[in-house]
């Protein structure tokens, strides 16, 4: 396969993206705002999703009002998810034939996840060796999604230009990371709809899709300020 019709890496957002872990999150938000007497509706947990971990604790605990602090509500929910990624890794359609692909055609992927590390590494680990050049975790940048800071980061890790990477996205909060970093972006709509926005193409599924594919779809994002006529 010729590489000039290949992207120079593609970047992986996980939690809806590679992994349909969000009605995990849900029912672990539901679980412990209810074990200390609060209130907390399916709306309240759509509203979260794509959102930096620390960024959803303190808008469970300003709606809320439970008497925790923002870390004690992070590692509450991170492990009430990890437990329910060790009995089951709910993997999304497509994604793991992708990241396959892409590894056999020499097209690194990172991972780019607002999720923590132990999240990371447990879903990473249910994968074959190596299917991930490196991740970029919720825990380890200072300004999380929407922010461009973990998209661009990611670009750095593999010394590569971000436009010249793909981005794979389910929310709103991450494709307006990947395109505020200059990343070419492919939305993947899931448990929330994704507006349009310049930069991004919007796709059902992954499933069907391979290396060769992405380029062409992302030409046919809604074009940037700067790219535009």
């Amino acid at each position: 396969m010729d590489r000039r019709n290949l992207p120079a890496a593609v970047l992986w957002d996980m939690d809806g993206t590679l992994v349909d872990t969000e009605p995990y999150w849900m029912r672990a938000e539901h679980e412990l705002v209810e074990e200390h007497g609060g209130v907390w509706t399916h709306e309240d947990a759509q509203s979260l999703v794509g959102n930096a971990l620390e960024v959803s604790a303190g808008i469970i605990l300003e709606r809320t009002g439970l008497s925790l602090t923002v870390d004690q509500v992070v590692h509450a929910l991170l492990g009430r998810v990890i437990e329910q990624v060790r009995v089951e890794v709910p993997w999304r359609p497509g994604a793991r034939e992708l990241l396959r692909d892409l590894k056999r055609v020499g097209v690194p992927s990172v991972l780019v996840t607002m999720s923590w590390r132990p999240l990371a590494d447990t879903v990473v680990g249910n994968l074959p060796h190596g299917a991930f050049r490196g991740m970029v975790t919720g825990d380890q940048v200072h300004r999380g999604k929407p922010d461009p800071e973990p998209y661009l980061t990611a670009a750095r890790l593999l010394d590569v230009p971000p436009a010249a990477c793909v981005a794979l996205e389910d929310s709103p909060a991450g494709v307006r990371s990947a395109t505020a970093a200059g990343v070419p972006t492919v939305a993947i709509p899931h448990v929330v709809p994704v507006p349009e926005m310049a930069g991004a193409v919007q796709v059902e599924t992954l499933a069907g899709i391979g290396p060769a594919d992405l380029l062409p779809l992302v030409e046919r994002a809604v074009p940037t300020e700067a790219s535009a006529p």
